[in-house]
């Protein structure tokens, strides 16, 4: 009951005395009121910590994964090729601060990308310097093998040299493609005339389709030695006939062979490495592809469905941007480039 009709709660107690009931009560109203104020007070506070704590986490787990993510972005450009490329963590630089399990990883990154950039160097070094050894004895033995009596011995010696001086300047304009020194000579150029230039200039039976004109922006000693290459290459190692095509800016050389070898389609030429029987040290493939990127080309390698092979050169297409035209270029000509 409600002895005082205030309608608030009571706690009520009774027990026996002297045979008779006694009851006493007491308000609990204020005692009510304390217990739930206790209560907010607590989902409140557990609230607020819940939330700093989420805050603090993702604070911490966001500062942890754009850590990873630089160290992934870094390992990414070093098998692109980039072996300057550093993580850099502050952690590693000082080692007097605490380093986490992502600084360890970062600080192996970087200890494996400065290892593998020394050995690498240390290699195009030693390329370098062989086939600059070898430029001097092979010249002389190229003016003694001149001096040979006429006869099959002198056009085998001949052959032979000029076979190790043809090897002797891949090897050194590989170093210089490694050591990315290059500077490219860009002008614009008709594609077709390059390239029926030089088809005629292998002297190979290789026919050459043009489909469509274009005027490309380039180096053309570079481009010329990259398509020189592939032909070279469809000769020694496919079948004939041998067609270049040239539409666009693209220009596509195939040959009716057996197809490049799953290790080339796969992770591009290798160098020193051919298969089948035909002739060559590897490197031809190997000079096109960095040629290719000097220039700003993209080679592709193919098997087209019905046999053979196929190597496909995009080159930058020359753009000309006359007067009045929707750029609102007011000069004679402009060179731009559209893939």
């Amino acid at each position: 009951g409600d002895p005082d009709g205030r309608g608030g709660p009571a706690m009520w107690a009774a027990g026996p005395a002297d045979g008779r009931a006694l009851a006493t009560w007491t308000d609990y109203s204020h005692s009510a009121r304390t217990i739930a104020g206790l209560d907010r007070a607590i989902i409140g506070s557990s609230l607020l910590a819940i939330a700093a704590t989420l805050v603090v986490g993702l604070f911490a787990v966001g500062r942890v994964t754009r850590r990873l993510h630089q160290t992934a972005r870094v390992a990414r450009r070093i098998s692109a090729g980039d072996l300057d490329a550093r993580v850099d963590d502050p952690r590693t630089a000082r080692p007097v601060r605490g380093q986490d399990e992502v600084a360890i990883v970062s600080g192996a990154l970087d200890t494996m990308a400065s290892s593998l950039q020394r050995k690498l160097q240390t290699e195009q070094r030693f390329t370098a310097d062989v086939a600059h050894e070898l430029r001097t004895p092979l010249t002389g033995l190229s003016a003694a093998a001149e001096l040979l009596p006429p006869g099959r011995p002198a056009e085998l010696v001949r052959d032979r040299v000029r076979a190790m001086r043809a090897l002797t300047e891949d090897l050194l304009e590989i170093s210089r493609l490694d050591a990315r020194t290059e500077q490219v000579d860009l002008a614009v150029h008709d594609l077709a005339p390059v390239v029926e230039r030089v088809v005629r200039a292998s002297g190979t039976e290789t026919g050459v389709r043009v489909g469509g004109p274009a005027r490309v922006e380039t180096d053309r000693r570079r481009l010329e030695r990259v398509i020189g290459n592939l032909v070279a290459n469809a000769h020694r190692h496919g079948s004939p006939p041998v067609v270049v095509e040239v539409s666009g800016a693209v220009v596509s050389v195939r040959d009716h062979g057996a197809g490049f070898p799953a290790y080339l389609l796969e992770g591009g030429p290798q160098r020193f490495r051919t298969d089948g029987a035909g002739k060559g040290h590897g490197l031809g493939l190997t000079i096109a592809v960095g040629q290719a990127a000097v220039i700003g080309a993209r080679l592709e390698f193919v098997n087209p469905p019905d046999g053979g092979a196929l190597a496909r050169l995009t080159l930058p297409e020359y753009v000309r941007l006359d007067e009045g035209d929707s750029a609102g270029n007011t000069g004679e000509q402009g060179a731009g480039t559209a893939e």
